[in-house]
This record gives C-alpha cells, sequence and structure tokens, in this order.
C-alpha cells in the first residue's frame, strides 16, 4: 500500500496546492493510533472481488489533463525534487511532518464526523506532542517516543461514510486524481488545514499557494521514482492510476 499511496501523491502533482490531498506513505511520518490499526497499510492495491468500474464520462478531458499533469511532472517538478534531494534527508522529513502537523485538524474532524472519537483523541493528543516536545511539528516525538500514530482521514472519505457516491472520475489539473465527491471535499480539506489560515486566509494566497509548492516538491524529493515505474510498466498509465485510485479510497471509506 506505501507503493500506491507514493504514487498517487507523484501523480497529484499540487503545484497550486489547494487543498490537502492524499497524504504521504507511513514509512516517512506517522500514520494511525496506538488503538487503531493503520487504514493504509491494510488496504489492498486492488481487491478482485469487490472491483467496480470506475465511472468516466470526461475520459477525453481526464486524459488530456493527465497528460498536462504528466509533462509538469516531467519537465518542472521533478527536476526540482531532484536538486532538493542534495538537501539533508532528516531536514525535508521535518518539513513534511511540520505540514503533516498543520493538517491535523482535517483528521481529527473528519474522525470526530465519522464516529472514530478514539482517533480524533489520539489526533488531539499527537498535535499537541509534536507541537510542543517536537518543536512546531518539525519532528514527531508522539509517534517515536509514545507509539500515537497519525491516521488518514478527510472530507472526501466523510462523505463518503454518510453514503455520498463518488460521482464522475476528475483529473484535476495540478492535483491528480480524483471525483466529484472527493473535489468538493478538498474544498473543505483546505478550510480545516491550518496552512491556509496561516499564509493564505484574508491575503492574496500566494504566501498559501507558495507554502503548498514548497510541502509538494519537499514530499516529491523523498518519493523513490514511484511514478516513472508506473510509466515504464503500465500499458495504460491512465487507467491503472485511475482504477488505483477508486479502489484506494474505496478501501479508505469502508475501513
Amino acid at each position: 500500500m506505501t507503493r500506491i499511496i507514493a504514487i498517487l501523491l507523484a501523480l497529484s502533482i499540487p503545484a497550486c496546492g489547494l487543498c490537502s490531498d492524499m497524504l504521504p506513505a507511513e514509512d516517512d511520518v506517522p500514520h494511525t493510533t496506538p488503538s487503531v490499526s493503520n487504514d493504509t497499510d491494510s488496504i489492498p492495491l486492488f481487491d478482485d472481488a469487490e472491483f467496480q468500474e470506475v465511472y468516466d464520462p470526461l475520459e477525453p478531458v481526464n486524459r488530456g489533463i493527465f497528460w498536462f499533469n504528466d509533462k509538469m511532472y516531467f519537465y518542472v517538478l521533478k527536476p526540482v525534487a531532484r536538486g532538493l534531494r542534495y538537501t539533508p534527508e532528516p531536514l525535508r522529513i521535518s518539513i513534511k511532518n511540520f505540514f503533516l502537523n498543520l493538517q491535523t485538524p482535517v483528521r481529527m474532524v473528519n474522525a470526530a464526523l465519522q464516529g472514530k472519537f478514539a482517533v480524533a483523541g489520539n489526533e488531539l493528543t499527537r498535535f499537541a506532542t509534536n507541537t510542543t516536545l517536537g518543536i512546531g511539528g518539525m519532528f514527531d516525538p508522539a509517534k517515536e517516543h509514545f507509539g500515537i500514530r497519525m491516521h488518514d482521514e478527510d472530507t472526501g472519505q466523510t462523505l463518503g461514510v454518510y453514503g455520498v457516491g463518488p460521482g464522475p472520475y476528475l483529473v484535476l489539473p495540478f492535483l491528480g486524481p480524483s471525483n466529484l465527491r472527493d473535489g468538493i471535499g478538498k474544498i473543505g480539506d483546505t478550510w480545516l488545514d491550518l496552512t491556509y489560515h496561516i499564509w493564505g486566509k484574508d491575503k492574496d494566497n500566494y504566501d498559501y499557494i507558495g507554502a503548498r509548492a514548497v510541502e509538494s516538491v519537499n514530499n516529491l524529493s523523498l518519493d523513490k521514482d514511484t511514478y516513472e515505474g508506473v510509466k515504464r510498466d503500465a500499458l495504460d498509465p491512465y487507467l491503472y492510476l485511475r482504477d488505483a485510485y477508486a479502489q484506494y479510497r474505496r478501501n479508505q471509506i469502508k475501513n
């Protein structure tokens, strides 16, 4: 499951970063809680018994945006990310931790809305611990010293839990794989993300866009070229990532 999260993260290319996208893999940063198992680690990439055809009426348009995102990935973001790899990896992991800490309200509020109150409480504990002992979230003592791991929840999942269907599949410019439900959910995620309230709210949003661009390129610098592997091995990378995204989100909602 770590591989598919990295693939989707690499493809998302959120240079303008309008919302909290799919969170990074659990290898580098925490995921879940001591008393709750890690959702993403237990989610299979494809479950043939429950596989459903993805509703994709906008495929020609989506493929065009996919092509655009692909070029942005290879010609803009990936070269910058590779250059960033010359900086110490612990520093890049700390930057990643910092932004994940600011996104705590997204996970905490949506966990509570889904009735996962233990998860919401653990997210609050993680935030308090990492903001103080972790020096503003740069480090993750909640996981390293107390075993409190992050749990991935967002507004799109909450809508799904309450029965809202995914709607048509969408590929968003810069943001990558999504669907109508998750696209709407990204608006809620943005308002819950402290990054927006620090750099974006009541401002011209350029600072916020810059912050999200830094976050995205930094995360991409920690990726091990998994999207390149998909491009090399998949007969149709568009279909592979479309079906992978749909199955990944179904299992997140189910779990």
